[in-house]
């Protein structure tokens, strides 16, 4: 089992910036894929951002390519989700979950590969 908890969700502005951070626990954290998801009210859950167990390998949404940047601290068994010039229709619970691969660099979008979620964290973008 992985556990899996998100920090930094809050209310911002338009164009404000938010650092999402997901820490886990349970197995070693470097044999997972990491991914951020989004789900916003009566919406179904969205891909945004996924990274391979060494970093190298990164996939983003086009909606947030170019404004976000996913990492990972493999020593501190975080992820990370840096989010800039934020809109209004950022706003969602915003997830991460775990893949278990015995690849170095797979990476998926797709939620249903994903084997642990975490519980969640609110982001609002205010107008």
């Amino acid at each position: 089992q992985v556990q899996l908890v998100e920090f930094g969700g809050g209310s911002v502005q338009a164009g404000g910036s938010l650092r999402l951070s997901c820490a886990a626990s349970g197995r070693t954290f470097s044999n997972y894929v990491m991914g951020w998801f989004r789900q916003a009210p009566g919406k179904e859950r969205e891909f945004v951002a996924a990274l391979s167990r060494n970093g190298v390998i990164t996939y983003y949404t086009d909606y947030v390519k170019g404004r976000s940047t996913i990492s990972r601290d493999n020593a501190k068994n975080t992820v990370y989700l840096k989010m800039d010039s934020l809109k209004p229709e950022d706003t969602a619970v915003y997830y991460c979950a775990a893949l278990g691969t015995s690849s170095t660099y797979y990476v998926s979008r797709r939620a249903s590969e994903y084997d642990y979620w975490g519980q969640g964290t609110q982001v609002t973008v205010s107008s």
